[in-house]
């Protein structure tokens, strides 16, 4: 209609495709609604998502007189998403749908020490050995590596754990594999469980703050809705600030270690073989929460009130609605939580403090997939990967 302002052309088709992604079918004359957007502007986007798959008809609605009207929704299966998991102690493959649903999923064996591309070269073999011939395509592959990342470049940046992983080009490696008509996206891992976490809990609202223990410390920071990787990728590396010489924790005078070298899983490791018990490392330290162990308990929770002193000037300066605890020394006990508690509403100021949410996660064990799915998801759902998919 003449005189009606049209919205720009790259990003119609992504807010439309926005509104659907909830899952819920939805007639034209209700996305027209919920949009704003003019009904030939709607018409002529959802045609354009219909014709590259990524909307289906979802039945009729209701008839107000006349002929039912249909229904469309978002097509999260039209297109498949690779997503890979690589923790410090761990890794996995999954294939999931644009959603970010496991549809299966297997471990894969990885060396963190070892050469960075013969472990991404293993994991692309897992995935391959997931798929099957009547599977849709792979459109994109998501990425977690334990370490920091400049995300605009996929590249890990001298990873602590991974040695041969600097500067590492991720993306050229797999699309050496796929193609590169394949969207690659790699990130840290923390954010991906950030993400994962997000999705799953609308609880949470736009202001989460993840904080992941276990042989290191990092965090996710989802601000504003969004994630937040600060200007290369190095936002929430929480696990080398240095902490504060506090009654809550002793130490000598001149210790001035970094919260992860002090409270991640190594270091409550070398305690407890300090009192006599055997502990090699993060996953013994797990184990023995998992039994009850007075002295894992008492020495988690001496690690949770430094990650407390911490964390009082973390919602200081985000002031999140809510802080999740992951990784596995917090999934294995509350000891860690209560840790926290004893100290963290002390360092809060009462507009940061008095409505803050401290839990553990409920994202579960393939959060790292499913968040890594995700990641790989916006890449092929933006604006111009819509355009691109289209023809214009």
């Amino acid at each position: 209609m003449a005189g009606e302002p049209r919205p720009p052309r790259d990003t119609t088709a992504s807010d439309v495709l926005g509104l659907l992604r909830d899952g819920a079918p939805r007639t034209r004359s209700e996305i027209v609604a919920a949009t704003g957007l003019a009904r030939s502007t709607v018409n002529a986007r959802l045609d354009q998502l219909r014709r590259i798959g990524l909307v289906r008809a979802a039945g009729e609605a209701a008839s107000s007189g006349g002929r039912r009207p249909g229904r469309l929704a978002f097509d999260p299966e039209s297109r498949l998403i690779a997503a890979v998991d690589i923790g410090a102690s761990h890794a996995a493959v999954a294939l999931t749908d644009l959603s970010g649903r496991v549809l299966r999923s297997r471990p894969v064996a990885i060396e963190l020490d070892g050469s960075g591309a013969a472990a991404i070269d293993a994991a692309l073999d897992a995935v391959h050995a997931l798929r099957t011939a009547d599977d849709a395509p792979v459109a994109a592959v998501g990425i977690g590596i334990p370490g920091p990342v400049e995300h605009a470049l996929g590249r890990p940046v001298a990873p602590p754990m991974m040695p041969h992983w600097h500067n590492l080009d991720i993306p050229a490696l797999v699309a050496a594999r796929l193609g590169p008509a394949v969207a690659v996206s790699v990130d840290n891992d923390v954010n991906l469980l950030a993400l994962a976490e997000r999705a799953g809990s609308a609880d949470d609202g736009d202001e989460l703050f993840f904080l992941k223990v276990s042989t290191g410390i990092g965090a996710g920071i989802i601000a504003g809705g969004r994630l937040q990787r600060g200007a290369r990728g190095s936002a929430g590396d929480l696990g080398h600030v240095r902490v504060p010489h506090s009654p809550s924790f002793a130490r000598a005078a001149d210790d001035d270690r970094d919260l992860e070298a002090l409270a991640a899983g190594p270091a409550i490791a070398a305690r407890l073989r300090a009192g006599g018990v055997a502990a090699a490392g993060t996953a013994d330290v797990a184990a023995l929460l998992s039994a009850g162990h007075p002295l894992a308990v008492a020495e988690t929770r001496s690690s949770g009130r430094l990650i407390g002193e911490v964390l009082g000037t973390v919602t200081g300066l985000l002031n999140p609605r809510t802080v999740v605890l992951g990784g596995s020394i917090a999934r294995a006990d509350n000891a860690l939580l209560h840790g926290i508690l004893d100290v963290l509403p002390g360092r809060s100021i009462p507009l940061a403090g008095d409505e803050l949410v401290l839990r553990t996660s409920t994202a579960g064990a393939e959060a790292g997939l499913v968040g890594a799915a995700l990641l790989a998801a916006e890449r092929v759902l933006s604006p111009s990967a819509i355009l691109r998919a289209a023809g214009e």
